[in-house]
């Protein structure tokens, strides 16, 4: 630990490799210009609060902001003398301005220093997730247009269960993510408030005025209480929450993307732009992208349950092992900005095999519901409509039929004299999905509906930029 932080209470240097094992600049020093920007707001609070003088805000103003420079340059690197971002700023703001970089700790603590650009960070990089997340909610819209008149069989228990439209399979997706969009928006008022001014935990003596640096960096409200504001991390576990459940969506979109794509399957092939091949196997064409977004979901889950397990049983107030939030919250922004990054372009540059699609629709019987449907209709009650249908399949199964289109009508009237084998012609799956017509069904005008319906969202939600 630098000889800043530590002061003249302790003889002697740390040891090595406790000083090591203590260090975070390693890993937080992306946070400098957050970290920057809630200094320059503190000076600005101190001078007009008349806790430093006036001469003294215009240098380390200056000094911070060339300190920044040099950083976005990339030639202000991490010293190991100085454990942690804040210390590397303080500490080369010495080497520029001597002994007068000591006032910019005025009236602050690293606790609330930390909390703070910890917020900022968060809020920066969710307004970019929420302009990405709008990306593929159109990138989502726009397949689904394109795939509105393709056939495929819908699963339940991954067994073939009904016919859908394809673009209604996606819109399932889109309204996922929709979701996770309205998530994020709301996970904003939790990280849109600023804890400067409380100190190590109990506020300040000085005549600070919070509410200064609060307007200056754009929060919407102060933390009510000091002890909270430095030890709350429920916006950290907020955003990895939110996280975790966006990367359920996307494994499961991504497993599918899978399946589809194999050669049991074929409904699907994913662009060679996307897809890897074998060491080995000079015929495979593997879908890595869509597996590795389905695995990046482990690493995510992951930092959930981490920084649960580190919060749980903490007193009251800041704790060191509160430093564990950033690697956590660090990669899991790198890893689901990545995958916003990838899956519009993955989901655009898949092409589908339309007459596979349409067989395995109308195939595995899928049509049998709306078959027991149509004798149900003819006034003998559902559940006696569905065992009929249910021993029909089974007979039919026995004698070898894959699906009603493929039984003879001879056949079909020694089977099943009671039911007309006309029937089986309404039994096509474009006419049994236009037959679905409630505004979340599968027909030809719902789906339309509901991709316009996305469409106007998107384009009037909020936007990611607005404070």
């Amino acid at each position: 630990m630098s000889g800043m932080a530590r002061g003249k209470r302790f003889e002697g240097g740390l040891r090595p490799e406790v000083q090591q094992f203590l260090a975070s600049a390693g890993f937080d020093w992306r946070l400098l210009g957050d970290d920057v920007a809630g200094s320059l707001a503190h000076v600005q609070m101190l001078s007009e609060a008349g806790i430093i003088e006036p001469g003294l805000a215009e240098p380390l103003q200056q000094a911070l902001a060339q300190v920044r420079a040099e950083w976005e340059a990339g030639q202000f690197k991490p010293d190991s003398l100085w454990e942690d971002v804040h210390m590397n700023v303080e500490g080369r703001l010495h080497q520029i301005l001597g002994p007068e970089a000591g006032f910019l700790h005025t009236a602050r603590s690293r606790n609330d220093q930390v909390a703070l650009d910890m917020h900022l960070y968060l809020r920066r990089h969710e307004q970019v997730m929420a302009d990405k997340l709008g990306e593929l909610l159109q990138t989502l819209a726009s397949l689904a247009r394109r795939t509105l008149d393709v056939m495929m069989p819908g699963y339940t228990h991954l067994q073939p269960a009904q016919p859908v439209r394809m673009a209604h399979h996606w819109m399932a997706y889109a309204a996922m993510f929709q979701r996770d969009l309205e998530r994020l928006h709301d996970a904003r008022k939790r990280v849109d408030m600023s804890p400067l001014g409380a100190g190590a935990l109990a506020g300040t003596p000085y005549p600070t005025d919070p509410e200064t640096p609060r307007t200056l960096l754009g929060f919407s409200r102060l933390y009510a209480n000091s002890i909270d504001a430095v030890s709350d991390r429920d916006y950290c576990l907020e955003y990895l929450a939110w996280a975790s459940i966006f990367m359920v969506h996307v494994s499961r979109l991504s497993e599918e993307l899978v399946l589809w794509s194999s050669r049991e399957f074929g409904f699907l092939s994913l662009g060679d732009g996307y897809s890897t091949g074998s060491s080995i196997m000079p015929q495979k064409k593997n879908p890595d992208t869509a597996e590795l977004l389905r695995g990046k979901s482990g690493r995510v889950f992951g930092h959930l349950m981490g920084l649960l397990t580190v919060m749980k049983g903490l007193p009251l107030a800041y704790n060191s092992d509160m430093q564990e939030d950033k690697e956590a919250v660090f990669d899991t922004v790198d890893t689901v900005e990545a995958v916003l990054d990838i899956l519009p372009g993955l989901l655009e540059h898949l092409t589908f095999n339309e007459e596979r699609l349409l067989a395995q629709a109308a195939a595995h019987y899928s049509n049998a519901t709306d078959l027991a449907d149509r004798l149900a209709q003819t006034g003998i009650p559902f559940r006696q409509a569905h065992h009929r249908v249910g021993g029909l399949v089974r007979e039919l199964l026995q004698a070898g039929y894959e699906g009603f289109d493929a039984v003879p009508e001879n056949i079909w009237v020694s089977l099943a004299p009671d039911i007309p084998y006309v029937w089986l012609n309404a039994l096509t799956p474009v006419a049994l999905v236009e037959q679905r017509r409630q505004p979340f069904g599968t027909a030809r005008r719902a789906v339309l509906q509901q991709i316009a319906q996305l469409e106007q969202w998107v384009s009037n939600a909020p936007s990611a930029t607005a404070p």
